[in-house]
């Protein structure tokens, strides 16, 4: 099975191995359907400068790229497998149903018309939205929402997280998760990850296992995803990633990667200044981790440990390092304090994504400029740090580990 698999292009087996190649999303004009009314609703804090913004990504993307990474991006993608006129009308139906599954003749009206559209259209129209205004004199039938809203809301709601690829969809081993997302603003997104895992030849989906479904009806996120080694494998339950979603993630995974040995599933507190276990603690290095002070003492860690094909052992850990230390056999885990430990500072850079680092081969990451203070204390822990400006991304709560989904990294 392994060496079938290995003719397929994922293989992320490490959090840490350099990265060869990777999905991102720029952002575009979704960003721009943002109002101080829809803010809540998009989980979003602030409205961000879409300019500056994609100024930002394109650095990012460009760091990426001077240091060997092949850089992908959804849209190029999506638009490529929605050329094929079957796969875009089952997709324009999915859509549809997904942004208002109570109006069936409506949506059944609009197929025609989206079909005449060009599969970048189609893409534009996935991502930033379709507003009752854009179908103009398209509309066959007039519905309850047209008379109370008029012109004023969505059709198609945008999707201005996409541009946080980690969360939909996850790469493990030689396998993806599509993930099933805790949050309407971000449930169609894993939709666009099936279709481009379904048809797109770079995914080879004959030689790649689907791990998690997102029709399953638990939620699990990619920032919730760490790939440690090739035997071990955390799992951040949070405000985004149940319980059963994990029992379902290990049962796959253990019954389809035959060196997987643990599976360490980490309990954080379910509150959005954590939302995902990598907004507080990622691996960069073979025995080094980031971390978020505050985190350390609020954490319950449980181990799943082969038992059979399919099944497994749950056992309690007496605490992180621990855990850490016995599974992957090391002598000794450094952790590095977000903010360098200082109380005040750990809060702020931690809410800036001081914690949420891109490590992009073993020692070497991608981080905001903005986290002086963690940067600097990365660097005395013998980390290169790979700063990229991030005062607008940052603004939708995430950093670059979050702005990225690794595709292939090579082996350590």
């Amino acid at each position: 099975m392994l060496a079938e698999n290995q003719k397929g292009f994922l293989n992320v087996t490490s959090e840490i191995g350099r990265l060869t190649a990777v999905l991102l999303h720029k952002p575009g004009e979704e960003l721009n359907k943002l109002t101080p009314d829809y803010l809540a609703k998009f989980l979003f804090d602030d409205i961000p400068w879409l300019k500056k913004m994609q100024e930002e990504h394109d650095e990012f993307a460009k760091v990426l790229r001077s240091r060997g990474t092949e850089v992908y991006y959804i849209r190029d993608l999506l638009q490529k497998v929605l050329e094929d006129d079957a796969v875009k009308k089952n997709f324009l139906e999915e859509l549809l149903l997904g942004s208002q599954p109570y109006y069936s003749s409506m949506n059944k009206a609009l197929i025609p018309y989206l079909m005449e559209k060009s599969p970048e259209d189609i893409m534009e129209i996935t991502i930033g939205g379709l507003s009752t205004k854009m179908l103009g004199d398209v509309k066959k039938c007039r519905t309850l929402y047209d008379y109370v809203y008029k012109d004023n809301a969505p059709y198609i709601d945008a999707v201005p997280n996409l541009y946080f690829m980690r969360d939909p969809a996850a790469t493990i081993g030689h396998g993806i998760s599509i993930n099933s997302m805790r949050t309407e603003a971000r449930r169609r997104e894993p939709n666009i990850i099936k279709y481009i895992y379904e048809y797109h030849p770079l995914f080879k989906k004959e030689h790649s296992p689907l791990w998690y479904n997102h029709t399953n009806p638990y939620s699990i996120e990619g920032g919730d995803i760490l790939v440690l080694s090739k035997n071990v494998i955390a799992i951040g339950v949070s405000e985004r990633t149940t319980i059963f979603a994990v029992e379902i993630l290990a049962k796959n995974l253990f019954a389809g990667m035959e060196e997987l040995q643990e599976i360490l599933v980490v309990q954080i507190p379910a509150v959005r200044e954590f939302m995902h276990l990598d907004t507080v603690f990622n691996m960069i290095d073979r025995d080094k981790f980031t971390i978020f002070s505050g985190i350390q003492s609020r954490t319950n860690v449980f181990k799943l440990s082969r038992k059979g094909k399919e099944d497994f052992k749950i056992s309690a850990e007496n605490n992180l390092v621990t855990a850490l230390k016995k599974s992957l056999k090391l002598s000794a885990v450094c952790l590095i304090q977000t903010g360098g430990g200082d109380e005040v500072t750990a809060a702020r850079e931690q809410w800036n994504d001081g914690t949420n680092t891109l490590a992009i081969s073993p020692g070497v990451v991608v981080t905001y400029s903005r986290n002086e203070v963690s940067n600097e204390n990365l660097r005395q822990n013998g980390i290169e740090v790979v700063e990229i400006e991030g005062s607008e991304l940052v603004r939708g709560r995430g950093g670059p580990r979050c702005m990225s989904m690794p595709l292939n990294r090579e082996e350590v």
